[in-house]
């Protein structure tokens, strides 16, 4: 089909969701879950068709439906940053933090996504490449697990896998549980061995000094990377966490609006601002978040949906590295065909597909579809 300013007018974006059963019962410090939503956008021009996604409530589908979808339908799709900016319009008295950011996030990756594929182009190169691989961490390690279920994820990344970055989850029971907590690092580092640099995230489970005083308790284990030793809207705490002890601080994984990243910057809250692609507003947010680290002299690191950030790791100058989540993984090579392989500990976006290199399996996700 030629491309002419008809077929490069949106026509629609068809909403779905789905929800998937974790394999076993997980949770972290603060929260637990049985099952995790995918809420996935096709936005359509011509003969082409662009896809995003975000984990979020099934609510979330309604909101793209009902409020988003009018915003955007008819505008041409390369023009994405208008697009981005009618979204954050509309989404004004909605209130553009929390789920309508995340909604954001969905509708902005398949616009994104769609251009690409128009143009015959993988996203990076859209984008414009800064690095040929992306950096990946094994995460999960969840306080629901058992000694072996622990000892296997372990081994399957850093030994199988050969990623040489892990991370587990402590802070259990809202940070009442910190012999427990020890206990699972000192396992996490006797399973991993002294080459694998090892990752704690507490997601927010501790006050800034029982955080300090876990970190001293653990220094034989040689932690290299603090995530959320208090909740992330803890400034304060985040930046006293952060000057008393040696490994890196990060958090910013909640962030839906670029003036959330820059306070957390500003606060010298993080030596590592995370930045997840399925909740900051996407790619064109993406980009604006990294920037505002990059003044600060700071890093960005990819929280979550993997196959959906990768693309963007690759575009960014300041990126650190990628987390390879477990659930989400899972769920990703459960409905797309060209998902990545962390193998050696990195990702290379695909050169031979247009757009996000990712082909949706609708038959296989539909066992899974919700009504929302």
């Amino acid at each position: 089909m030629a491309v002419t300013d008809s077929t490069l007018r949106l026509k629609s974006l068809d909403v779905s969701a789905y929800t998937v059963p974790t394999t076993t019962p997980e949770a972290d410090g603060t929260y637990a879950w049985d099952a995790t939503t995918m809420v996935l956008v096709q936005a359509t021009a011509g003969e082409w068709t662009g896809v995003g996604w975000t984990y979020a409530p099934a609510a979330c589908a309604a909101l793209i439906r009902e409020i988003l979808e009018p915003a955007v339908v008819g505008l041409n799709c390369f023009d994405v940053p208008a697009a981005a900016e009618a979204l954050a319009r509309t989404v004004r008295n909605a209130s553009r933090p929390g789920l309508a950011g995340y909604a954001i996030s969905a509708v902005d990756c398949a616009l994104w996504d769609l251009k690409a594929r128009i143009l015959g182009l993988p996203l990076h190169r859209l984008f414009g490449a800064a690095r040929a691989v992306v950096d990946v961490y094994g995460s999960g390690g969840f306080t629901t697990y058992s000694e072996e279920q622990l000892r296997t994820q372990l081994e399957g990344w850093a030994g199988d896998q050969q990623i040489p970055r892990v991370k587990i989850k402590i802070g259990e029971d809202r940070g009442t549980n910190t012999v427990r907590d020890l206990a699972r690092i000192r396992q996490a580092r006797e399973t991993i061995g002294s080459g694998v640099e090892l990752f704690v995230d507490a997601n927010g489970g501790y006050t800034a000094k029982q955080a300090v005083r876990v970190f001293e308790a653990c220094a034989e284990q040689e932690v290299v990377w603090f995530e959320e030793p208090v909740s992330s809207d803890h400034l304060e705490g985040l930046r006293q966490v952060r000057r008393s002890i040696s490994a890196d601080v990060a958090a910013g994984e909640y962030g839906t609006t670029l003036f959330y990243f820059r306070r957390m910057c500003e606060a010298g809250a993080v030596d590592c601002l995370q930045v997840d692609l399925s909740r900051c507003g996407g790619f064109t947010e993406w980009f604006r978040a990294a920037a505002v680290a990059a003044a600060r002299g700071l890093e960005v690191s990819g929280h979550c949906a993997p196959n959906l950030t990768v693309p963007a790791a690759a575009g960014t100058l300041n990126f650190r590295h990628l987390e390879w989540f477990h659930d989400h993984v899972r769920i990703e090579e459960m409905f797309f065909d060209g998902t990545g392989d962390p193998a050696g500990g990195s990702v290379r976006p695909g050169e031979d597909c247009p757009g996000n290199g990712l082909t949706f399996r609708a038959r296989d996700a539909d066992k899974y579809r919700i009504q929302a």
